[in-house]
C-alpha cells in the first residue's frame, strides 16, 4: 500500500497547498465568500459537479447500486435532474440578484424580515449536510490506514477546515476543480472499466443476477418520487448549491455551465449502479451495501489505481463538506448573527468582512467536528435536513419566483407551518418515513398561498426593485468596489 499511501498523502498535501492560496486572493467578502464572481464555463461546471457529487452519491451510489442494481442510480439521477432545473430554468436569475445567500433573496422579494427565520432553516440544513459528509470521512481513513473513527473523523475534518478558512470560496473552488478531475479519472475511466471486466462483462453480470437488477424501475416507484421530491427539488434551493451559482461570471455561465455539470451528474449516476452491480456479482454476500465500494477498490483495482480511487472517493466527500461548511458560516454570519446585532455589512471594510466570514468557518467547522464525533446514524441526520430544507423552504423560494401575489406573511407561515409540520410528522412516524416530507410540504404550500391572499399584496416598489435585480438592471450597495457591480449588460455582452 505505500504507493496508494503516497498518492493519498500527496492529494491531501495538495489540498492544504490550494488552502494558502487561496487565502492570498481572497482580500474582500466577494472574493471570499463566492469567488468574486468571476468563474468562467469550465470552472463553474467542475466545481458545481464536485459539490453536488459527493461521499453519498459515490460510496452511496454505489451501495444503491449493489443492493438494486441499475435503478440504483435514481438518488443521484435525481440529483442531476435538480442541478438540470436549476440551471435551465433559474439559475441566470439567480445569479443576476448579486446577493450571498438564499435569505437575502427572500428579503428581496418579499420586503424584508424573512431572513433570520429562513436563515435557521437553512443553516440548520447546511451544518447537518456538513456533518454527514464528515463522518464519511471515517469510512474512507479506516480502509486507507486502519485508524479509529474519531482520529478519521478529525484528522478528514482538520484539512476540510483548514482550508476552507484560509482561503474561503477560492479556495475551494480550486480543491473543487482539483477533485472533479480526480473524481472523473477514479470513478468513471478507471474503475467503472475495471468493475465490469472483473465482474465478466455485462452477460456474465446479467447470467449471474435476478433480472430486477437491470429493470430501470426495480427500486421502486414510491421511493424513485421521494429522491425526487428531496434531491430534485433540495437542489434547486440549497444554500450550498445557490453559493456556487454566485460564484458565475454571468449568468450565461450559470446557465450553461450548471447544464453541462447535471449532465455529468447522470452520467455519474449511472457509472455509480453499475459499478455496484458489479460488485454484487463478485461479492454477493457483503454484510454490508455501503461496504461495496471500498471491498472492490481494495481487492480488485492494482496499486496506485487503487490509491488514486480511493483518492476520488475522498475527494467526493470533501467537495460536499466544504461546500457546506462555507454555507453554513455564511448564512451563521450574514443571515443570522448580523442581523440579530443589527449589523449592517456596509458599515464594514474588505478586510472586517474578510475575518468575520474566516472566523465563522473556523467555528462551524470545529463544530461540525464534533458533531460528527457525537452522531453515529448518519441517515437519520441527512434526512431531518433535507425534509427540513424542502418542507419549509422551497414553497416560499419558488414561490417568490413564481407568484407576483406571495406576500412576506405568507412566506413567513409557509416556512414556519413547513417547518413545524415537519418535525411533528417525523415525531408520528418516524425520521425515516416518507410521510412528513409529502404532508409538511402540502402544509407549506397550503399556509403559503391562503395566508398571502388574505394579506395585502408585497409594495409595488419592493416587486419592481426585484424585478430590476432579476433583469440585471439594479446592483448591490454593499461592496461597490467589487466586481459584482458592474452592469449587466457589460457582463454578459
Amino acid at each position: 500500500m505505500a504507493v496508494d499511501y503516497t498518492v493519498i498523502a500527496l492529494y491531501l498535501a495538495g489540498m492544504l497547498a490550494m488552502g494558502w492560496w487561496g487565502m492570498r486572493r481572497a482580500k474582500s467578502k466577494s472574493e471570499f465568500l463566492v469567488a468574486g464572481r468571476r468563474l468562467g464555463p469550465w470552472m463553474y461546471s467542475g466545481t458545481m459537479a464536485a459539490i453536488v457529487l459527493g461521499g453519498a452519491s459515490t460510496i452511496g451510489g454505489v451501495g444503491l447500486g449493489y443492493k438494486y442494481g441499475l435503478s440504483g442510480a435514481w438518488m443521484v439521477f435525481a440529483i442531476g435532474l435538480g442541478l438540470l432545473a436549476l440551471s435551465v430554468f433559474f439559475s441566470a436569475r439567480i445569479a443576476r440578484l448579486k446577493v450571498y445567500t438564499v435569505s437575502e433573496m427572500l428579503d428581496l422579494r418579499y420586503g424584508g424580515r424573512a431572513g433570520v427565520i429562513s436563515g435557521v432553516v437553512m443553516w440548520a440544513y447546511t451544518l447537518m449536510l456538513a456533518v454527514t459528509s464528515t463522518i464519511a470521512y471515517a469510512t474512507i481513513f479506516d480502509v486507507l490506514f486502519d485508524l479509529p473513527r474519531t482520529l478519521a473523523i478529525v484528522l478528514g475534518g482538520t484539512i476540510v477546515v483548514a482550508y476552507s478558512t484560509l482561503g474561503g470560496m477560492w479556495s475551494i473552488t480550486i480543491t473543487d476543480m482539483v477533485q472533479f478531475v480526480v473524481k472523473t479519472v477514479g470513478v468513471l475511466l478507471l474503475l467503472l472499466p475495471i468493475a465490469v471486466v472483473k465482474a465478466g462483462g455485462f452477460a456474465e453480470m446479467k447470467a449471474a443476477l435476478p433480472t430486477s437488477y437491470f429493470e430501470p424501475l426495480g427500486i421502486g416507484g414510491e421511493t424513485i418520487f421521494t429522491y425526487v421530491l428531496i434531491y430534485t427539488f433540495g437542489m434547486l434551493i440549497g444554500q450550498d448549491i445557490w453559493q456556487r451559482v454566485f460564484t458565475a461570471r454571468t449568468d450565461k455561465v450559470a446557465k450553461w455551465g450548471g447544464t453541462v455539470a447535471g449532465t455529468y451528474c447522470l452520467a455519474y449516476a449511472l457509472a455509480g449502479a453499475v459499478i455496484g452491480t458489479a460488485a454484487k456479482v463478485l461479492y454477493p454476500n457483503l454484510p454490508s451495501a455501503d461496504d461495496a465500494f471500498a471491498t472492490i477498490v481494495k481487492d480488485e483495482l492494482p496499486m496506485g489505481v487503487r490509491g488514486l480511487v480511493l483518492a476520488a472517493a475522498l475527494a467526493a466527500v470533501m467537495s460536499t463538506s466544504s461546500g457546506a461548511l462555507i454555507a453554513c458560516a455564511t448564512v451563521a454570519n450574514n443571515d443570522i448573527w448580523s442581523r440579530l446585532r443589527g449589523a449592517v455589512s456596509v458599515d464594514k471594510d474588505d478586510h472586517d468582512e474578510v475575518k468575520g466570514n474566516r472566523a465563522f468557518i473556523l467555528i462551524m467547522g470545529i463544530a461540525v467536528i464534533l458533531i460528527a464525533i457525537a452522531l453515529n446514524d448518519v441517515v437519520q441526520a441527512l434526512t431531518v435536513a433535507y425534509n427540513l430544507l424542502v418542507g419549509g423552504l422551497l414553497v416560499p423560494i419558488l414561490g417568490g419566483l413564481l407568484w407576483r401575489r406571495g406576500t412576506v406573511q405568507g412566506a413567513l407561515a409557509a416556512v414556519t407551518v413547513g417547518g413545524l409540520a415537519v418535525i411533528g410528522l417525523m415525531w408520528t412516524y418516524g425520521i425515516l418515513a416518507n410521510e412528513p416530507v409529502y404532508y409538511g410540504l402540502l402544509a407549506s404550500l397550503a399556509a403559503y398561498v391562503i395566508v398571502s391572499l388574505a394579506t395585502r399584496p408585497t409594495d409595488p416598489a419592493v416587486l419592481a426593485h426585484w424585478r430590476a435585480r432579476l433583469a440585471g438592471q439594479d446592483t448591490p450597495e454593499a461592496d461597490p468596489t467589487a466586481p459584482e457591480t458592474v452592469p449587466a449588460a457589460t457582463a454578459t455582452g
